[in-house]
């Protein structure tokens, strides 16, 4: 039998996304690279642990998690977290940033100066502008300012952004528009905080990093991994955590996060899905938008 791997998840670098394995191992991956993979027969799924460190208990996880970790692994993983204020003395330099993911779809949100643009590749930011830079707390109030102010959200969920990622607008001025005018309201808002150095309107399109650009849209999406089941597919594109995944009966969305914690082998022969995937429907869409 083949040696089978855990993986650890999918993660985006300057070269491009890369899937993960305990271990450090690493797999670039391309357009056109088949992604193929059986998950070991009898099989659980284990918890990814916290902060770099391997679940004590090594509990089992359900299959549908995308978080891929225990409640206790869970608490210990937000509570060292930046978004859950918990390392609020850091003293690294952070960016507030406008991500936008579809029509009517902005957020606003705040990475490290160091990491660059990687946070906006990882959450599938279709395109981005840059709104300011300073310390750690001064970047939250600016996040908090404009979630009071304009109304933009921190956070936006992945089945909304894969609800809208097929039917983009092919001209890329047309995707920065939005972010464009709340940049504009943004750096003029009164209470922007001093020690926040505003940064020009500078926008970054990632349709072409993602692979985008003329990829059928997806009939459905894997739900999970299970047992036994197996994927061979050709890789269309990928934005986020999400894998467009090229199948004999069309185009479907793999989320990478419910790969952590399997151990997987390699698989050879003819395209194949051999897992649960629920369809898309028009309804189910209009369930994820509103």
């Amino acid at each position: 039998m083949a040696q089978a791997w855990k993986c650890a998840g999918l993660r985006w670098s300057e070269r491009g996304p890369e899937l993960m394995w305990d271990g450090g191992r690493r797999s670039p991956l391309s357009w056109g690279k088949r992604v193929a993979f059986g998950v070991v027969e009898g099989g659980v799924r284990e918890c990814a642990g916290a902060r770099g460190h391997p679940c004590p208990v090594r509990a089992q996880v359900p299959g549908r998690s995308t978080g891929g970790r225990c409640e206790e692994c869970a608490r210990l993983d937000r509570a060292h977290s930046v978004a859950a204020d918990g390392i609020a003395d850091d003293p690294r330099p952070y960016r507030v940033y406008l991500a936008w993911f579809g029509p009517g779809m902005v957020k606003v949100g705040i990475t490290a100066v160091e990491r660059g643009s990687a946070r906006l590749l990882e959450q599938g930011a279709v395109c981005f502008s840059w709104l300011g830079a300073g310390p750690l707390m001064a970047a939250r109030r600016t996040e908090e300012l404009l979630r009071a102010a304009l109304r933009v959200p921190d956070r936006i969920s992945y089945a909304e952004k894969r609800a809208v990622r097929a039917e983009l607008p092919v001209e890329p001025q047309e995707r920065v528009a939005e972010i464009s005018e709340l940049h504009a309201q943004a750096v003029e808002l009164a209470a922007w905080p001093e020690s926040l150095r505003r940064e020009p309107f500078l926008p970054v399109d990632h349709v072409r990093a993602f692979g985008l650009d003329g990829t059928p849209a997806p009939l459905g999406q894997v739900s999970e991994l299970v047992p036994g089941g197996m994927l061979n597919a050709e890789l269309l594109a990928a934005a986020g955590p999400d894998l467009h995944l090229g199948t004999p009966a069309g185009a479907v969305v793999l989320d990478t996060r419910l790969m952590r914690g399997w151990r997987l082998v390699p698989v050879e022969g003819s395209p194949e899905v051999a897992l649960p995937v629920k369809e898309f429907t028009r309804s189910s869409l209009q369930d994820g938008l509103f």
